[in-house]
């Protein structure tokens, strides 16, 4: 079997309905017919493709999931002892208990705590307790927040309800006409869509979801209100901490804001690359665990509380937060620096550990996919966005942004001759979620 990534993607595509099993994996998002699409090893910054070929990884970071970066030791000699000691049996692994522990110790107002192995299937649990313990149906929500039907009921009334909140196009196909009007959107920082939902609705609010920061620094006064409004109503109000949580703080984001919440959800970087999602809560709230009926197997696993230690541990003790938010603005500062010496006009947006400029010209598409391609060739995995991990060593930002530099200078000269899309060399990458031929 040929086993380069072009080829082996070729075969995918025929064979997996949608190529890969992330959206955010897909190669269209980046390069077609390009993108190295699959790794053969990866370690700290770097990723090595079929081909042998050496990337640095300047984009997504195994998207979000590995602050600490790929291949970590401390957290792969945890998983190790864990595989060593037996990672599944009839009986509970101890460590669940002790990860509660720890998880309680770093949010003193949560109670409680359950587990999942994913951020999407973590939110729709999160979810449904709040429904059980308010004894109501609809959602007001604010952001991106997986796959399951209680999120893509928004796009049940207008398919382009979720377009604001992260994902364009997200098609609520199969999901039941039944829960239309359950999911309400509210757009970050506009605190008046929240109270017209609450008006119309707020008698009926089992929730309200929200990410606790996304790409902009939340308003003076913001989220105070909507903790405010969610304890006038009786509602529940949810953090959903599976991208901000770990990058600000060791812990939830939240608590940068001091904003207390009454069920706060994480994934991603809490176990470092590792399957592992958390449910944390108070005790009024989440003992509604116990009402309604939430349970899986491979929820009791040994692998993923263990990664989960291992990585907070580490994560605590080398204040990685203050780290990432450290690389993420040297980043930031870069992309402005080279921008402004190529004479390219680019937005630069996001908290500095989750990073991402656009380009601001009409074909400002076709212009990031032309940066992902010379990029690549340069030796960086590289896109319009940027996930910190302490991995990333002063000479991975010195190098990628002296190649920012030289990638922004060819840009601007095929955007002052009109040449963009000539120079590509595979067509436009794709932007949102649609399906493949």
């Amino acid at each position: 079997m040929d086993l380069t990534g072009q080829n082996l993607y070729r075969k995918a595509r025929r064979i997996i309905p949608g190529g890969t099993q992330l959206l955010s994996k897909r190669p269209e998002m980046f390069l077609p017919e390009q993108w190295p699409s699959y790794y053969s090893k990866a370690k700290g910054a770097e990723v090595w493709d079929l081909d042998g070929r050496k990337y640095v990884d300047m984009s997504y970071m195994g998207i979000g999931a590995c602050t600490l970066g790929y291949a970590d030791p401390d957290v792969d000699k945890a998983v190790h002892a864990a595989i060593d000691s037996g990672s599944m049996t009839t009986l509970n692994c101890p460590e669940e208990v002790e990860l509660a522990e720890l998880l309680c110790e770093l949010h003193p107002w949560a109670e409680r705590v359950r587990y999942a192995r994913c951020g999407g299937e973590a939110m729709a649990a999160a979810v449904r307790v709040a429904r059980a313990s308010t004894g109501r149906d609809r959602i007001a929500f604010c952001g991106y927040h997986g796959w399951h039907d209680w999120y893509l009921a928004a796009n049940l009334a207008d398919d382009s309800a979720l377009d604001g909140h992260l994902l364009p196009g997200l098609a609520p196909a199969g999901v039941p006409r039944g829960l239309l009007g359950t999911a309400l959107p509210f757009r970050y920082n506009h605190l008046e869509e929240l109270e017209e939902i609450v008006s119309a609705r707020g008698n009926d609010l089992a929730a309200v979801v929200m990410e606790p920061i996304r790409n902009s620094e939340p308003q003076p006064g913001f989220l105070q209100s909507v903790r405010s409004i969610a304890s006038r109503i009786g509602a529940v109000l949810i953090m959903d901490e599976i991208s901000a949580g770990w990058r600000l703080r060791t812990g939830g984001a939240h608590l940068r804001y001091a904003i207390i919440p009454d069920m706060a959800v994480f994934a991603k970087a809490m176990s470092n690359g590792y399957a592992m999602a958390a449910i944390i809560g108070v005790a009024g709230v989440m003992e509604a665990f116990q009402s309604t009926f939430i349970s899986s197997t491979y929820w009791t696993e040994r692998v993923g509380p263990a990664a989960a230690l291992a990585t907070i541990r580490k994560h605590r003790r080398l204040d990685v937060g203050r780290c990432l938010i450290e690389i993420g603005t040297q980043i930031q500062a870069g992309w402005r620096a080279a921008a402004t010496r190529a004479q390219l006009a680019i937005t630069v947006d996001g908290m500095p550990p989750l990073s991402h400029f656009s380009f601001d010209y009409d074909d400002g598409q076709a212009i990031r996919t032309l940066f992902t391609q010379i990029m690549l060739g340069k030796g960086f995995l590289a896109t319009n966005a940027f996930y910190a991990a302490h991995a990333h060593q002063s000479d991975h930002v010195r190098d990628y942004l002296e190649a920012v530099e030289e990638t922004f200078v060819e840009i601007a000269e095929a955007v002052n001759r009109n040449e963009v899309v000539q120079r590509l060399k595979a067509p436009i990458a794709q932007t949102g979620f649609c399906r493949l031929a």
